[in-house]
């Protein structure tokens, strides 16, 4: 299925209540807001595609080098195998050079392309998603994923381009081979970014991989930091990543930190960029408690550059309280951990997230990364010698549900005959202390809707009233 930018709703005439939002759209074809994204065997993940993707990128960079490097990572999904040797027969017969790491979370190839000299880095991943979908993520030479420009170019050429014309001669192909090292680099990687008078000696952890691309690195970092680690999610075998695992599914973890009279749970997803954390008693602790953690700590250190953290329009607005009860601000943005590191690297902020779990430490890497945020919170329960549930209370959240409906068609929301005075009626129950947005998503086919209201029994009931709305008048 075809992935493209979630459209936003058209911009309301709307009392407080609601969130308008009126992002600036630009209309792809194949890219959305995480990369390419589809079933795998079916458009736009088919061998075809893929194999032009690998072309297309291959001439991009040929216009700036002779013989580009490109790094290919990829998470534990069947369909990896069949996308890296796509992508990487794609790459040569442009005149690319490529090196496989195989397994390795998706902030270790924005890593690699920095540390190896690569001109991009490659991830082979549908993140969250279940194993029979699979995705493209492009990283340029920088670290930093590959901008709307350079996304665009490539969807030109791979859509409307003859690429056999552009093919180089039988001299000058591409080679590709293994790298044996990678883990290693991204291990020693990882744990710089925990203070060097600190240790984890004496915590237990129990960690779960969601049998995914961290599922060998992962329990390293913790274990080599002197930490006892309990493993779940560790065993994957091409079907069965984040199934019932991982940060879509913290119930296992909360469990087993009861179980195991744990210190914390470690909830990773499929390519372990987002993390979703269980305090000491099983309570989860998401993505936007983690950032109001750890952006007080941030400041009190005199590091959270700007007095300011970037969040989406999906964070409950009790981050924005708590946080300036702190004298923080917090700047929201598009929903999508790439529109959250451009407001960051725009701003000069050092600290961004998403509710999802994707927390970004501009300081330390270029991308949302489970494993640096789930180090440094422990280095904030270190520091300041206080237990998760200590910490995570100090933030109040307003009561707020989220409803998806799996779409076969997306309608521009204005178009939907309706749809505005569906808003409309909505925010006169919210009243000007409730807060609504609904977006198509840009990595799987759902619409998405948020509500916050006063109480949980309005927020259920609006979303609800949304949600059967969307059902008679949209294609599901």
């Amino acid at each position: 299925m075809s992935e493209s930018k979630p459209q936003a709703p058209a911009k309301l005439k709307a009392k407080p209540a609601s969130i308008s939002l009126h992002e600036d759209k630009i209309e792809k074809r194949l890219f959305g807001t995480d990369g390419v994204r589809g079933t795998a065997g079916l458009f736009p993940m088919t061998p075809d595609i893929v194999l032009k993707l690998g072309q297309a990128l291959g001439y991009v960079l040929r216009k700036k080098e002779d013989m580009p490097k490109v790094v290919i990572g990829k998470d534990t999904r069947l369909s990896g195998y069949m996308v890296e040797q796509c992508l990487a027969a794609g790459l040569n017969s442009m005149g690319v050079h490529v090196q496989l790491v195989g397994p390795l979370p998706t902030p270790g190839i924005g890593f690699l392309a920095i540390n190896m000299r690569a001109d991009a880095g490659i991830v082979i991943s549908a993140s969250h998603n279940p194993y029979h979908d699979n995705g493209i993520k492009i990283f340029g030479s920088d670290g930093y994923k590959i901008s709307d420009a350079m996304e665009l170019e490539i969807e030109a050429l791979v859509l409307d381009q003859d690429m056999t014309k552009l093919l180089k001669s039988h001299d000058q192909i591409g080679r590709t081979k293994r790298i044996d090292d990678a883990l290693g680099r991204y291990l020693v990687y990882v744990k710089n970014a925990f203070p060097l008078n600190l240790d984890l000696a004496g915590l237990r952890i129990v960690l779960d991989c969601a049998n995914g691309a961290a599922y060998k690195v992962a329990p390293l970092v913790f274990q080599e930091l002197g930490a006892e680690v309990i493993l779940l999610g560790d065993k994957p075998d091409g079907f069965n990543v984040n199934k019932k695992s991982g940060a879509l599914h913290p119930e296992n973890v909360s469990d087993a930190v009861k179980k195991y009279r744990a210190d914390i749970g470690i909830c990773l997803d499929g390519d372990a960029d987002r993390v979703i954390i269980c305090d000491e008693n099983g309570e989860v602790v998401n993505g936007d408690r983690i950032l109001a953690i750890c952006a007080v700590h941030l400041k009190e250190e005199g590091k959270l550059k700007n007095n300011t953290v970037v969040a989406t329009h999906m964070s409950n607005i009790g981050l924005d309280q708590f946080l300036k009860k702190h004298g923080i601000k917090v700047l929201r943005v598009g929903v999508g951990d790439k529109y959250v590191m451009e407001a960051m690297r725009a701003k000069g902020y050092s600290l961004g997230g998403e509710q999802s779990g994707h927390i970004i430490f501009l300081d330390y890497s270029t991308t949302g990364d489970g494993l640096i945020a789930a180090l440094k919170m422990l280095e904030v329960t270190l520091k300041k010698n206080k237990k998760i549930s200590e910490l995570r209370e100090s933030m109040t959240d307003s009561p707020q549900v989220l409803k998806n409906l799996r779409i076969s068609q997306r309608v521009p929301l204005e178009q939907i005959p309706g749809y505005f005075e569906l808003i409309s009626l909505i925010e006169q129950k919210l009243g000007d202390s409730g807060r609504l947005f609904v977006r198509y998503s840009g990595t799987e086919p759902l619409i998405r809707i948020l509500v916050e209201a006063q109480d949980q029994t309005l927020a259920e009931e609006c979303a609800e009233q949304m949600l059967v709305w969307f059902k008679k008048n949209l294609e599901v």
